[in-house]
């Protein structure tokens, strides 16, 4: 079999593929699990209670469901939901937009392969030589879904983090803001830039004072800044500190996602930005999948017409993450006690990110050798794309708190128990 160019880039290995694999595939026999691997968010039950109750009201009325289950949407997305959705922002937090500022896609993972590809890669333009444009990620290491997205070759720059170590065996990653500039400055060919927020893998939660920082930059260079919003603000709100806020302006095209609010298969993604760039992506909707998927808009679009769901994400899903995450903790305190190591900062997300300093082996081998004892993990190689080789690469993973606390306890135990035979 002979596949494009194209095709062998996307069908070749790659972290997010790995990353998945593990999800669905079982560990081998006799062997007992520790899931702490992939994003699959945790089942809160009062969340869970919500969606069977709007699904309950969606079967009750006559015809509903079937309309929802046999009929496409727009390119665009369902537009009773779009018109909800543009008045939920406009009602909660003053946003200057409409429904012609939304777009829904097949999950926030698809709208960003749209939108790297949309401002990256080659430009070319009447009567001038084609341009190679990047998109640069401003706070490195990143998530490992992006690292692979790129259809071009060479298209994602990385500029590494700064980062401050604290005496509690605690650190925490902050953006190079000179080096960003500098960079910018000097390489006009920049499409765009992404980050996350919480961030992906860190659990890093970006200020607003730098949001805006990062905004005013993209607003002078005239690119737009990505914000993946899929465990922020004001959904699914797993972000445990006090300065930050929902943001968006016309610099900013925000994504966010229902996955970690408690609807994960159901792929829903929405996008806010300019109505040119939603136009242009209901477009690329259109040929890559006719219409977004209509159930996760229909179960969920009460529940932001009554503003439930941020009551469901602010009393709810932050306080049973951030009680997850304290646990995770005092388990990293317990077990790598007398070890060289260091946790980032916890400041949202559904991850902790271990810094093992002595580890003797690359964190691709630790992995593997972690996986033999039922410890699903993802090694930290992978977040560190688009830069030149930082000195974690090799010495991280990362960890998913959010599952039960026995087999989180145990997965801890055994990542520590590993590490001690593997340091220097």
């Amino acid at each position: 079999m002979y596949l494009s160019d194209f095709g062998k880039k996307l069908a070749e290995q790659s972290g997010i593929q790995q990353l998945m694999d593990d999800l669905g595939q079982p560990i081998p026999e006799g062997v007992k699990s520790y899931q702490l691997g992939g994003g699959n968010p945790a089942r809160v039950p009062e969340v869970e209670k919500a969606y069977r109750l709007e699904t309950e009201k969606l079967l009750s009325r006559s015809d509903d469901f079937e309309n929802a289950i046999a009929r496409y949407d727009t390119p665009q997305g369902r537009v009773s939901f779009i018109e909800t959705l543009s008045a939920f922002f406009k009602r909660e937090y003053g946003w200057d937009i409409g429904p012609e500022n939304i777009a829904i896609t097949n999950g926030s993972q698809s709208a960003f392969f749209f939108l790297f590809n949309m401002f990256s890669g080659t430009f070319s333009q009447p009567g001038k030589e084609p341009l190679k444009k990047t998109v640069v990620f401003p706070l490195v290491p990143e998530y490992v879904g992006y690292a692979d997205q790129g259809i071009e070759k060479d298209t994602f720059v990385g500029i590494p983090a700064k980062c401050v170590y604290y005496p509690d065996n605690t650190f925490k990653y902050f953006i190079d803001f000179d080096a960003l500039e500098t960079y910018l400055e000097k390489h006009r060919e920049v499409g765009a830039m992404c980050v996350s927020r919480p961030t992906n893998p860190t659990g890093n939660v970006l200020t607003n004072d730098e949001i805006r920082h990062l905004s005013a930059l993209a607003y002078k260079y005239n690119i737009p800044l990505f914000v993946d919003n899929a465990y922020g603000l004001p959904f699914p709100n797993i972000i445990f500190t006090e300065d930050a806020k929902p943001y968006w302006d016309s610099s900013v095209i925000l994504s966010m996602s229902l996955s970690k609010i408690g609807l994960p298969s159901l792929r829903t993604g929405i996008v806010v930005a300019k109505p040119e760039l939603i136009k242009a992506l209901a477009s690329v909707n259109s040929i890559v999948a006719l219409a977004s998927g209509s159930l996760g808009q229909v179960i969920s679009q009460d529940l932001f017409a009554t503003g439930k769901m941020k009551t469901l994400a602010e009393s709810y899903v932050r306080p049973f993450y951030q009680q997850k995450s304290l646990f995770a903790q005092s388990c990293f305190k317990e077990y790598f006690a007398g070890t060289n190591y260091s946790v980032h900062k916890s400041e949202g997300a559904i991850f902790n990110w271990i810094l093992m300093n002595d580890l003797k082996i690359p964190t691709k081998e630790l992995y593997v050798k972690l996986k033999d004892q039922g410890v699903i993990t993802v090694p930290g190689e992978y977040f560190f794309f688009g830069t030149p080789e930082h000195e974690h690469y090799d010495k991280c993973l990362r960890i998913n708190y959010s599952r039960p606390e026995d087999e989180v306890r145990e997965g801890i135990r055994i990542i520590a128990e590993t590490y001690k035979k593997f340091s220097k």
